[in-house]
């Protein structure tokens, strides 16, 4: 089989949003080998955190252009890295209620009252074309690279549970088609909605909302200790993807968009139905059977990923009800058909 994905060039560097960001970025052009010590009162949702953290975990996914790839494991980099990620795992557990009740945690997720919010929600019901594109270029930063931050979970587990989350990985890496893997998809898609499909190319223009989210699932994903954080943000994708996915396609056809722009929703509504079942017998039942201590950090992931969607959904929401943009950048205007 030949595919017809092209060789992808690493992303840019973005500019700084802060004193943390503007030396480890400067460490990342230029080599330097000297990093000033982090503060300990850094807000862990921060713009100048979150994106370090975005750039340092991008070591480990794609890199960037004219980065050292050796600075992947420079420990310098690693100890900021470790700062950061304390601040911003001290806000979340300040942020979430803990418990251990893992089947309560998942019934939260399949409610949704009548007068549900949120961005699907909005752009169902009234949203406009640029407002999709936002969110596009919004969750581009994730569904570029869709599956990867949950790859590194494979090998930290054992048996039915990593069986079956490979099966979910396999249908998210197209099943053996690379022209169907999601992220070929999601690229598809911005290409028809006139947004660049480049990897990381909207990193500057996304504000620390969107870095959040990102870095979570880097974060649980690149420590074998947060492995039943991570299964606990899979099952939240997996278990809400199907029904938000339907609404953006519902959006997408009442906004005029063709069958080839919505095909990346359209194939999440199919596939993530039955991803809902898998991961709640296959992958969360047998992972708690063999470690039961692991309950409590997986319904941490559920509560903490649905914490950082609702605190994006929120700012898009707000932003867009005031007729302003959500991104840091405008997009520019989407090309006529």
């Amino acid at each position: 089989m030949t595919s017809t994905i092209a060789r992808r060039r690493a992303p840019v560097l973005p500019a700084p949003r802060g004193p943390v960001s503007e030396f480890v970025l400067a460490a990342l052009r230029d080599g330097s080998l000297t990093l000033p010590p982090v503060d300990d009162d850094l807000d862990g949702y921060g713009e100048d955190v979150q994106l370090t953290l975005y750039c340092l975990y991008e070591l480990h996914y794609r890199g960037f252009e004219g980065v050292d790839p050796d600075r992947e494991w420079d420990p310098l980099l690693l100890a900021v890295r470790a700062e950061l990620e304390r601040a911003f795992l001290l806000a979340l557990q300040a942020d979430v209620t803990p418990s251990d009740d893992v089947a309560v945690a998942l019934d939260a997720l399949l409610v949704e009252p009548a007068d549900a919010w949120g961005v699907s929600h909005h752009l169902r019901r009234d949203g406009e074309l640029w407002q999709l594109r936002e969110y596009v270029a919004h969750r581009s930063l994730y569904h570029l690279k869709e599956a990867d931050p949950q790859a590194f979970v494979i090998p930290r587990l054992d048996g039915v549970a990593k069986a079956t989350l490979v099966t979910i990985e396999h249908d998210e890496y197209g099943a053996g088609d690379p022209d169907r893997m999601h992220s070929r998809l999601f690229a598809d898609m911005m290409r028809g909605l006139g947004l660049s499909d480049g990897y990381g190319h909207y990193v500057d223009a996304a504000p620390a909302e969107t870095l959040a989210e990102v870095n979570f699932m880097s974060l649980c994903g690149l420590h074998r200790r947060l492995r039943g954080a991570l299964v606990g943000q899979f099952a939240t994708v997996e278990l809400t993807s199907s029904p938000g996915s339907d609404r953006l396609v519902k959006a997408m056809r009442r906004m005029g968009c063709d069958d080839a722009v919505a095909a990346f929703y359209s194939e999440h509504v199919e596939t993530d139905a039955v991803h809902e079942q898998l991961i709640r017998r296959g992958v969360l039942t047998p992972l708690l059977a063999d470690e039961p201590e692991l309950a409590a950090d997986v319904v941490f992931g559920i509560r903490a990923s649905t914490l950082l969607a609702g605190r994006l959904g929120s700012l898009l929401l707000e932003r867009w009800a005031a007729g302003e943009p959500s991104l840091r950048h405008p997009l520019p205007a989407a090309p006529l058909p």
